[in-house]
């Protein structure tokens, strides 16, 4: 009896273990993450290849037209998205929703629905956050369906649908001026004398050529807090925005003098190199500096 049961127990074992095999799936599973300023958006899907069937047809084999789509295969398609965006126009709050299509020569319906964990079977019009009209446009010849990113910029890029010889380019934007304004002011307001949260905010600010005096402002609060080669030469750089070049050249090159007592890691590869650079292109602007400025700044007196 105990050896009749042990054979049994051994059988359960082999036969969990069997089933727990991972085994080639016929559509793999993909996932992409693309980061659009500071706003990360994941794809998860299957991708189903042709293998000699038609798509994207009136009585197609897979994906017929006017006909709804999980936009993959196996479990439904996903979509999430770690702030508020626009989906080709349409507004949609930061969370997870269900890529859906409904295929068609003209104009494909490209979906959004808030029940992200349900197939084509379950879906609801009703649960659906935004809809979407989108030209198909052609394409290089994709055997297995793949979804990417192209092209990018800091606010917008294409979410591309592609499989056969077809594209469907669904834009998407974020407003990252106003995403990294919100943060970086809360975390001034959090942490008021954090160098590193004011230095970040007064160099977003220089990037985008925007509120400079509050640039410079955030940039000598930073000096004061604790003085060091990376402010000093980003005050010298918000200066030179501003057109006071008289002003940045002395601040520069003190930031240089700092950074030369104090070299570290950084300053050696990355900030010695630029800030030189910049000397030179703000000593050009300056037109009647003092002699003993230039003289400093160039390691030798004028002639």
């Amino acid at each position: 009896m105990k050896k009749y049961l042990l054979s049994v127990t051994l059988a359960a074992l082999m036969a969990t273990s069997s089933m727990a095999q991972r085994t080639p799936q016929p559509s793999p599973a993909a996932g992409i993450v693309q980061t659009i300023g500071i706003t990360d958006f994941t794809v998860k899907y299957s991708r189903p290849s042709i293998k000699g069937r038609t798509v994207f047809t009136d009585n197609a084999a897979l994906a017929p037209y006017n006909q709804l789509w999980r936009t993959g295969a196996n479990q439904a398609t996903t979509l999430e998205a770690s702030t508020e965006f626009m989906f080709g126009g349409k507004k949609v709050p930061a969370g997870k929703y269900a890529l859906l299509s409904i295929p068609s020569g003209a104009a494909w319906t490209v979906i959004l629905n808030k029940n992200f964990s349900v197939g084509t079977d379950a879906y609801k019009e009703s649960e659906d956050v935004a809809r979407v009209l989108v030209v198909p446009t052609s394409n290089e010849f994709n055997e297995a369906f793949k979804i990417d990113f192209s092209p990018i910029t800091d606010s917008t890029t294409t979410l591309n649908l592609s499989w056969s010889s077809v594209n469907i380019p669904v834009p998407l934007a974020v407003n990252t001026q106003e995403l990294t304004m919100t943060g970086l002011n809360k975390a001034i307001a959090e942490k008021p004398e954090d160098i590193g949260v004011i230095q970040s905010t007064a160099a977003y600010l220089l990037t985008k050529g925007k509120d400079l005096q509050v640039a410079l402002s955030l940039a000598d609060k930073a000096i004061g807090l604790k003085e060091s080669y990376s402010n000093l030469w980003l005050k010298a750089q918000i200066l030179a925005k501003l057109g006071k070049f008289t002003e940045a050249l002395p601040v520069a090159q003190k930031a240089l003098t700092t950074g030369n007592a104090n070299s570290d890691g950084a300053f050696t590869g990355f900030y010695k190199g630029q800030i030189e650079k910049g000397i030179e292109q703000i000593q050009s602007k300056v037109t009647t500096a003092p002699k003993e400025v230039i003289s400093n700044v160039k390691g030798k007196k004028k002639k």
